[in-house]
């Protein structure tokens, strides 16, 4: 059975008047209208469509794709308001309800906002709410890894750095010092998890991990190539002493020069670290 705020690709079977309709499964159907039919269909074509509810809240497709579907987050601008609610464009012919009961706040037209959008169980609508806490549970079990590429949407800014969506599903944080481009609410981007916490919470990065140690490292084999090839600092250095000299914390240092080691870059001895004859 198909579903609401979906995108599925369907099969042509039949023509009529005033369009197409698409094989549902199980004996149904689902009318394409003749304005989204595309030029030169044929009977057992496949079409990509989004299926969603008519002006009468009738099922129907269309080959239009909205900048968001069911189960995801978007940020989206509000083009009217009544006395249900406010209206968001979402890229479809028919505007996205958010119902006051919905809104975080009052929304004004034309200015845009973070929204969720999920169907509304009592009426079967697609609706949206900006009350995204609510669909974000950060106790819920996930599978994310280190390393892993995600998808983010910049969801607000904390004393940490900025909190972000991942992948319509969790939160996660971006901490100032691993953000050196300007972000902005509601700003979708390529993202990569860089730590889980034992308490299951997500620490974000903007580059992969390979990219940062890369660069790390070539800021302490620069440092050294200044120093003759050798600095009193290694593994077992106070953080403070490691970042006075490298700006990085005692961990990312311990993770660069292991990596330098295995590399050959560097040796790491019981008084500091040297550059190998090689570099």
């Amino acid at each position: 059975m198909l579903q609401l705020g979906k995108v599925y690709t369907l099969q042509v079977i039949e023509f009529a008047d005033f369009g197409v309709y698409l094989g549902a499964g199980e004996g149904d159907r689902l009318l394409l209208p003749r304005r989204h039919v595309p030029a030169g269909t044929a009977i057992g074509d496949d079409i990509k469509v989004f299926v969603y509810l008519d002006s009468e809240d009738r099922p129907v497709a269309t080959t239009q794709m909205p900048r968001a579907t069911v189960g995801q987050f978007a940020y989206l601008t509000v083009v009217d308001r009544n006395a249900v609610g406010a209206f968001l464009d979402w890229g479809l012919e028919k505007d996205l309800l958010v119902p006051f009961m919905e809104q975080h706040r009052p929304m004004e037209e034309e200015r845009a906002y973070l929204v969720y959008i999920y169907v509304d169980k009592v009426h079967g609508r697609i609706v949206a709410s900006s009350k995204i806490d609510k669909f974000l549970d950060d106790d819920t079990p996930h599978r994310f890894n280190a390393g892993q590429p995600v998808d983010l949407i910049i969801a607000n800014s904390t004393d940490l750095g900025f909190k972000a969506i991942i992948n319509h599903s969790h939160w996660g944080v971006l901490h100032s010092a691993d953000v050196s481009q300007r972000l902005s609410f509601g700003q979708s981007i390529k993202g990569y998890i860089k730590h889980v916490r034992p308490d299951g919470r997500i620490d974000l990065s903007l580059r992969p991990a390979t990219e940062v140690l890369d660069e790390q490292g070539a800021l302490i084999v620069a440092y050294l190539k200044k120093q003759g090839g050798f600095a009193p600092v290694h593994d077992k250095s106070s953080p403070d002493e490691i970042a006075r000299l490298f700006r990085l914390s005692k961990g990312a240092f311990k993770k660069s020069i292991g990596r330098l080691y295995k590399q050959g870059v560097i040796e790491i001895r019981s008084d500091g670290i040297q550059l190998t004859a090689q570099t």
